[in-house]
């Protein structure tokens, strides 16, 4: 069994592996108490739903939300989806990739927020932020460094 502190990944997989589709709840569930998907997590995720380890370790490749290696400090999540585009996504996100250099976050791609009729949106830490600028990203990145 893998545990990760006082989280069994047994527990996840015995609450959740008779759902239809199991295996994205039990995805997020690890992921949202860990941060991410342990790589040494797949084969008893796999077991549990008589899937292969390859079906598996394929949904976690294939869906931008799960990682493999914990994040590395804030995560700060941008918009890739059409309606953000439009209103200037792609600008926010190249800023945010030179910005995100210089800080501790994890910049990640995120195809819809449900804030469209506020593009471009991001979030932090799960937070959503709307109508974000250059300038208005700066200052909650600035927030950010001044609360570490």
């Amino acid at each position: 069994m893998v545990y990760r502190g006082d989280y069994p990944l047994r527990r996840v997989l015995d609450e959740k592996r008779h759902m239809p589709g199991a295996l994205l709840p039990i995805l997020h569930a690890i992921q949202d108490e860990l941060g991410h998907v342990p790589a040494d997590a797949v084969a008893e995720i796999a077991e549990a739903l008589n899937l292969s380890r390859a079906e598996v370790h394929g949904v976690i490749t294939y869906y931008h939300h799960f990682r493999s290696e914990p994040a590395k400090g804030t995560v700060v999540q941008v918009c890739r989806a059409e309606a953000c585009q439009a209103c200037g996504s792609d600008a926010l996100w190249e800023h945010a990739s030179r910005q995100a250099q210089n800080a501790d976050v994890t910049l990640e791609p995120v195809y819809c927020l449900g804030l469209c009729a506020t593009a471009p949106s991001m979030s932090i830490n799960d937070k959503p932020y709307a109508r974000v600028s250059h300038a208005k990203f700066d200052h909650l990145l600035a927030q950010l460094k001044e609360a570490a």
